[in-house]
């Protein structure tokens, strides 16, 4: 970005705070021990292919939880985290990666629930009511009885929630990767297909 595009601090990037996953942030995702197709797989792809799936994400941030053993309680620390107060984009309907990890992998394996499950309870529980906003200073106005009762969702479609099984096998920690822009943005999931001559056995 920096090369072709001249994003540089100060001149075409002049974001407040930066992260990272600008530039650096990768990792491949745990297909062995999986309890659904790897999400390359769920994108339409051959689950023998290899691909990349690029986002354009805020900073990842982390979500612990050590004492759900279902996914209820647990996906419900998850849309607290997604539809946050503090949150930039208040409109909603942008698409997140979530990363499951650790315990809290475990609980889906062990549960029965499928992916399409797991994104329609989160579509679901993923909002916040006008009163907390104005209450927070993010709307305007004084609360009114209305408000309380005036939802605010995060997604659109269950498919605009990515999922992938990443990380260490212990602990009870998870992560999301929420995207920025409301529609400004969209993942891309490409298969990866290596050059003539290396699948012939030849010099690269």
């Amino acid at each position: 970005m920096m090369n072709v595009m001249n994003t540089r601090p100060g001149l075409l990037d002049r974001a407040t705070l930066g992260n990272p996953g600008k530039y650096s942030f990768c990792f491949a995702e745990n297909e062995e021990d999986h309890p659904w197709e790897p999400l390359h797989v769920a994108r339409g792809l051959r689950r023998e292919d290899s691909a990349v799936t690029l986002i354009a994400s805020n900073s990842l941030y982390q979500v612990y939880n050590h004492l759900a053993a279902e996914p209820e309680p647990l996906l419900l620390c998850f849309a607290d985290a997604l539809g946050n107060v503090g949150t930039p984009n208040l409109l909603g309907f942008n698409e997140t990666l979530i990363v499951f990890a650790g315990e809290h992998a475990e609980v889906l394996q062990k549960s029965g629930w499928s992916r399409a499950d797991v994104q329609r309870f989160l579509v679901e529980h993923t909002r916040r009511a006008v009163a907390d906003y104005k209450r927070g200073a993010r709307l305007p106005g004084a609360v009114t009885e209305a408000d309380e009762t005036a939802w605010r969702y995060r997604f659109e479609r269950p498919e605009d929630i990515l999922i992938a099984f990443a990380g260490g096998r212990a602990g009870s920690w998870s992560a999301c990767l929420p995207g920025w822009g409301t529609k400004w943005t969209r993942s891309v999931t490409t298969r990866i297909d290596l050059p003539s001559a290396v699948n012939q056995g030849g010099t690269p």
